[in-house]
């Protein structure tokens, strides 16, 4: 089925390949005003039914882990157990020795105390085992260069979890928690936490029935947490969390406590080791592919879960910090250049043109990324033929049922059956993937919207765009 009515208020200027269903461009034009709209829709035998802007390139914020985890499925063995990306403890020195904790990409390390898979507990008891002090506790995240960030982040987001440093050492999703309970009214409200960050209090306990409004703030280089705003008395606890901004220090803090706690003495210091970003790191300047880092014999490894997992809670949560660890751990150096240029040739191999799209991240947090709806779509028709396609498939959000789309097409003939990744960032959204018509044909769409003023939003207006393009075909 084809139809001939175009939206001229979004067209001008930019030809489409194919026409809009009726139904279409009235969801289209309900867009804030001076939103840019990308869309490609294409049925099972390739046949581009809808293309607005298919070759424009648009910010795609977190549908840019769709190249990522592709590439990851494509290149790394995410069925085994992953010991190649389990964190290590060795000791170093006679007498009373230096115990490093050093990571080599794995995600899912944890401190928590019901953890019972991939524990960091673990490698305190391996250290016990064999001596009851240690000197320094050495955090060592080598294993990658030190870029904790994605060119092109805001430096806002690096307080909060979206946002938190990327390390080869990582714990607990580098993030840490504040607990804050309501006290008297008019005093300033209790605070539980860890320890490992200063905490300046001034907010307050409001009247009962008053919103809450508390905010916490941390300046970049800084350790020190300041809790603002009003919490009503006899109200829940309100959990606040924060991004970790030197995950290898963190780690190491943790794993002192958890030392000490396994009975081992400690009478040093926590430090850390990184390792310089240098131009040996990206292929492109050092003319031949980066050897991998080398690892010192380790007391104890930990063999976490297969990657498998975890590619499944990254798209299906929108997994940032695992999205970047994944690139890096494409390539040999464990540097974002080396994990880009995994990526090229994956998509090269897809048949993508290089001016198509441009990453300079794994997650999509970065204002630089731009891919067109055209280079998305095929992505995803082309995985379609890989003997990974499917799994990749699967671990992508399902409409009104799971993940970033639980609650979107709710009530609607799509929920249950759009399988696609969702994407947010200042002034864009998108969403991209496969979907069931109501005639029961088999859709692969990307849809992108950018530039919408004032923060507003065209989730709504994607949504209710690829429904009438349901109901259409």
């Amino acid at each position: 089925m084809m139809w001939s009515l175009m939206l001229p208020l979004l067209l001008a200027g930019a030809p489409a390949d194919a026409p809009l269903p009726p139904a279409v461009a009235e969801a289209l034009a309900k867009a804030p005003s001076g939103t840019r709209i990308g869309l490609v829709v294409v049925d099972a035998a390739g046949r581009e039914i809808v293309a607005l802007r298919p070759d424009e390139r648009f910010v795609p914020a977190s549908n840019t882990k769709l190249f990522t985890t592709a590439a990851a499925f494509a290149t790394l063995d995410v069925a085994a157990p992953d010991g190649a990306g389990g964190a290590t403890v060795r000791l170093e020195g006679r007498g009373t020795p230096t115990v490093v904790l050093a990571g080599h990409g794995d995600a899912r390390l944890s401190s928590a105390p019901d953890c019972r898979v991939d524990c960091l507990a673990d490698l305190a008891a391996a250290v016990a085992r064999r001596t009851r002090a240690v000197r320094d506790v050495v955090g060592d995240d080598s294993a990658f260069p030190d870029e904790r960030w994605p060119l092109g982040m805001s430096w806002n987001n690096m307080e909060g979890v979206y946002g938190a440093g990327i390390s080869a050492l990582t714990l607990d999703d580098n993030v840490v928690t504040l607990t804050v309970r309501p006290a008297a009214e008019g005093t300033a409200p209790g605070i539980i936490s860890d320890g490992y960050y200063r905490i300046e209090n001034v907010a307050t306990t409001g009247a009962g029935g008053s919103p809450k409004t508390l905010t916490v703030e941390r300046m970049p280089g800084s350790d020190l947490l300041r809790l603002t705003g009003s919490i009503a008395a006899g109200t829940s606890p309100v959990v606040l969390a924060m991004g970790v901004e030197d995950p290898a220090r963190r780690a190491a803090w943790r794993f002192a406590q958890l030392l000490r706690a396994a009975g081992v003495r400690v009478t040093g210091h926590v430090t850390v080791r990184h390792r310089p970003l240098a131009p040996a790191d990206d292929a492109a300047l050092s003319g031949t592919m980066p050897a991998a880092a080398v690892s010192a014999p380790a007391l104890e490894r930990l063999t976490p879960p297969p990657l498998a997992e975890d590619l499944r809670q990254t798209n299906k949560t929108s997994q940032n910090l695992h999205a970047e660890l994944l690139l890096r751990r494409l390539g040999s150096s464990g540097s974002v250049a080396d994990g880009r240029a995994v990526v090229d040739a994956l998509l090269a191999r897809a048949g993508i043109a290089r001016t198509s799209y441009d990453f300079a991240d794994g997650a999509g947090m970065s204002s630089y990324n731009r891919v067109t709806p055209r280079a998305t779509v095929t992505l995803l028709r082309w995985a379609e033929t890989q003997p990974w396609g499917a799994a990749w498939r699967a671990t992508f959000p399902v409409a009104a049922t799971d993940g970033t789309l639980a609650r979107r097409f709710v009530g609607t003939p799509l929920a249950g059956r759009l399988w696609a990744k969702t994407g947010t960032l200042n002034a864009a959204n998108a969403l991209a993937g496969q979907m069931t018509t109501a005639s029961g044909r088999t859709l692969t769409f990307a849809a992108y919207a950018n530039d919408m003023p004032g923060g507003a939003s065209a989730t709504a207006v994607i949504d209710a765009a690829l429904v009438a393009i349901a109901a259409a075909y």
